[in-house]
């Protein structure tokens, strides 16, 4: 792929992430996105229309055949993720898939290995390693500006109407706050100690539909060092992040959506970065897979695959804790 040519997006699915995603890519100036698919053609052209986008499908096959499509953005609910990614993938095409990458660690190692073995690109969306503020947390933490980090807090909650049929508390639609959000603080703590916790202590409130409300989860490393994490789906947290070390320490307002990151020093320094573009976080990610596309990568080295698959797997971990089993896992 020649660096003067776009990067021509398909998008898979029309809710509001996928449209979302739409206005975000108008801010990458070499990225289009060329064709939509949807399950009815009527979704799909009226998804079209509203962001200009030249060509929709009443079905995401004709989408995945289309040969002008570089890239499919997989935007649908997660428990499709894995049927859909597996799609585009037999169709030779490169996926940015949203987060959560799968439900289940047992899934997301069959779209790896899917991906590995016919050389093809495939992201996770998680947005956050691409923001700006959060490169600038991970410079000031590889700088040693904080010194050795020891511990993390981070949260992640929102209080939502009570909707048993909605997609957060339906346990066929794989609900619940650690899915959904929870998928956050986990991952932000994969990046800042670059492992997974050697031991997990985790607790939720169940609800009735049978999904976490709510949860709590205390991560413990090698030398002492912890994350305490949380997330939420009936109950409005904090929603930032701070992160300790010995030589001081960094607060991150809204760590998942960050514009803004404060470090503070023991010795009475104080160094404040802020973004205010007008890009989110779909135009950051949609640029990583772009330039990993031109430069023949099929991994993002911010987001391996290896990463994500562990990441899956403490998830898995947790619900096991919680005796939590979707429906369609069992």
């Amino acid at each position: 792929m020649k660096r003067s040519d776009k990067i021509r997006w398909g998008i898979l699915a029309t809710g509001g992430i996928a449209g979302k995603f739409a206005e975000d890519l108008r801010h990458v100036p070499d990225a289009e996105a060329v064709a939509v698919g949807s399950r009815t053609r009527e979704s799909a052209e009226a998804f079209a229309g509203r962001h200009g986008i030249p060509r929709a499908y009443g079905s995401y096959e004709e989408l995945v055949r289309d040969p002008d499509v570089d890239i499919v953005y997989v935007a649908s609910i997660h428990p499709a993720h894995a049927e859909h990614v597996l799609l585009c993938l037999e169709a030779g095409k490169a996926v940015l898939n949203e987060k959560p990458f799968t439900v289940n660690a047992g899934e997301a190692e069959r779209l790896i290995r899917t991906a590995r073995g016919r050389g093809l690109f495939l992201m996770e969306a998680m947005w956050t390693r691409y923001l700006p503020a959060i490169r600038k947390v991970r410079e000031w933490i590889a700088d040693g500006r904080i010194g050795e980090v020891r511990s993390m807090n981070a949260a992640f909650g929102f209080c939502a109407p009570h909707d048993p049929d909605g997609r957060l508390l339906n346990p066929h639609k794989a609900g619940g706050a650690l899915l959904d959000v929870g998928i956050y603080p986990v991952s932000f703590a994969s990046m800042v100690f670059g492992r997974q916790p050697e031991r997990i202590a985790a607790r939720a409130r169940i609800g009735e539909t049978g999904v976490d409300e709510h949860n709590a989860m205390l991560f413990s490393y090698p030398g002492g060092r912890t994350a305490t994490l949380q997330s939420a789906v009936r109950l409005q947290l904090d929603n930032h992040c701070d992160i300790y070390g010995t030589k001081g320490k960094i607060h991150i307002p809204q760590f998942w959506m960050a514009r803004e990151a404060v470090l503070e020093t023991s010795s009475g320094e104080t160094e404040r970065f802020a973004y205010d573009g007008p890009r989110t976080g779909y135009a950051f990610e949609a640029e990583e897979a772009g330039r990993c596309l031109r430069e023949g990568l099929t991994e993002s080295p911010d987001m391996p695959l290896d990463e994500t698959l562990a990441i899956m797997r403490t998830m898995d971990e947790i619900r096991r804790q919680w005796g939590l089993v979707y429906p369609f896992e069992r």
